[in-house]
């Protein structure tokens, strides 16, 4: 009960952050976060639930395993996305139960995938983008479930958002991950059987950035690999805010206790491999980040 209660602290704590970051770098005060099941008042609102879904394209889907899969890597991508009128949807395989519990703990093993799950919806309001779909596979299991069923939980949300692209892990899930290495083969078998579906894209590191920073366990691609490289600065609290809802999972990489000049290195700029092509001209996503 004790840790229970000082993971709802460390809640609290990261929400009152968060509204703090929405006053003061966008104007926007008296904020309520709201979660699913229940009612968005009156005034500014950031809704953690199916209320707050926009209609129409364009829109991305990310396809992820882990709650915080969506912020380290492309957060600010996504952010910057949907200050730009993008309707931007993550799916999550897992409520991450494999995870660290926080140093010290902020829960119990057995609280986790709860705590996780909250923190995964504090992320994706901090990040300005839609409640998140959440599956629930065990953490660690992805490469032995059932792939059919998995690909059909894609596709079934392919049909109801209608994606024109598609982000997920690359082949080698960007650090060897099972679950990354699964959840990016299910993708892109997904991506393939939805015919509407004009790009699909996968989170990277260029080579040359992982030397620089001595990253030599993660899975780096050639620098002429990468096709579209994403200044996430503009966005920066944002994507800040977002990882510190990720409060259980603050030590999960090396980079967050880093000097600030390598932090935004690694996490002020985002790239990406186009991993599939089908419809060129219905890719949004260089011309809304340009903008």
């Amino acid at each position: 009960m004790v840790l229970a209660d000082q993971a709802l602290s460390q809640a609290q704590e990261v929400m009152a952050g968060l509204k703090r970051v929405l006053a003061d770098e966008f104007g926007i005060e008296h904020t309520t976060i709201q979660f699913e099941g229940q009612s968005c008042g009156q005034g500014p609102v950031v809704c953690v639930g199916p209320q707050s879904a926009p209609n129409g394209p364009p829109t991305l889907l990310a396809v992820f395993a882990h709650p915080d899969d969506e912020t380290f890597r492309c957060g600010g991508t996504l952010a910057l996305l949907a200050r730009r009128g993008v309707r931007v949807q993550v799916l999550t395989a897992t409520r991450g139960q494999a995870g660290d519990c926080g140093d010290p703990p902020l829960c119990t093993p057995e609280e986790l995938p709860a705590v996780r799950d909250q923190e995964l919806r504090c992320a994706c309001a901090a990040l300005g983008i839609e409640p998140p779909r959440i599956l629930d596979y065990r953490d660690g299991t992805l490469a032995e479930v059932d792939a059919e069923g998995l690909i059909a939980a894609i596709l079934d949300l392919v049909r109801e958002v209608h994606p024109q692209v598609m982000l997920s892990f690359g082949p080698d899930g960007l650090s060897g991950h099972p679950d990354h290495i699964a959840i990016g083969r299910c993708a892109a078998e997904a991506f393939r059987r939805a015919s509407d579906v004009a790009e699909l894209y996968t989170v990277a590191v260029p080579r040359s950035v992982a030397e620089r920073l001595g990253m030599g366990r993660v899975r780096s691609v050639p620098d002429e690999e990468i096709a579209l490289t994403v200044d996430a600065m503009p966005v920066w609290e944002q994507k800040m805010a977002a990882m510190r809802c990720h409060a259980t999972q603050g030590g999960a990489s090396p980079l967050t206790q880093a000097p600030e000049e390598q932090q935004r290195l690694f996490f002020g700029t985002e790239h990406f491999v186009r991993a599939a092509v089908r419809q060129p001209e219905r890719d949004f996503l260089g011309a809304v980040l340009r903008g």
